[in-house]
């Protein structure tokens, strides 16, 4: 299995500077910026983006990928630290306000998809959707190991649910009918102990 070659440190500097500053144009809904206006804004040159990022669809992706890994790590962190109902219950709530607050990176994710064939897009997008897969897996796992959620129920059921708040993204009353969703799966899977 081959491995890319590591950066050296200015490389990885310049690297970070355009996927940090991508993230927060993204962020801000800044969607018609020319391109080679990264480097700039980054401040490294032209030749620089286009080394690292010779599209922008590669930079989107770029971001959406560290974006995804610090999701991941967050729940592994949370698993380690909180009680597992707490801790699915925080990623999943977590999981709705990461999606509200990287709006403009799901645009334009969305917008790049729309636009090619993608066929890189599209393995970063089921790569995403296997990466939380297997954090819900392990979270909703945890819970139903210490008997405080159900364990008739699997992970599927939960990323289906993810899958629909996902569908409805953008639309006014997204964020709050998200909340109540989450609550909805939660309240189902907890086990009812008798009085």
């Amino acid at each position: 299995m081959s491995h890319a070659k590591p950066l050296r440190a200015d490389a990885r500097r310049n690297r970070d500077a355009l996927i940090a500053k991508a993230r927060e144009l993204f962020a801000g809904g800044c969607f018609d910026l020319r391109f080679d206006d990264f480097a700039k804004l980054a401040g490294v040159g032209t030749g620089t983006l286009y080394r690292h990022f010779p599209t922008r669809e590669a930079l989107a992706e770029a971001v959406y990928r560290e974006e995804l890994t610090a999701l991941c790590d967050r729940a592994r962190e949370l698993q380690a630290t909180l009680p597992p109902d707490e801790a699915l219950e925080s990623f999943l709530r977590g999981l709705v306000d990461h999606l509200h607050a990287n709006e403009g990176l799901a645009r334009t994710f969305a917008t790049l998809m729309a636009t090619r064939s993608g066929t890189l897009a599209e393995g970063t997008l089921a790569e995403g959707t296997r990466a939380v897969g297997q954090v819900v897996a392990d979270l909703v796992a945890a819970a139903a190991g210490a008997g405080t959620i159900r364990d008739d129920v699997g992970a599927g059921a939960v990323m289906t649910a993810l899958q629909g708040i996902c569908a409805t993204y953008g639309q006014p009353s997204h964020r709050d009918d998200s909340g109540d969703l989450i609550t909805l799966v939660l309240a189902g899977l907890r086990t009812r102990h008798p009085q």
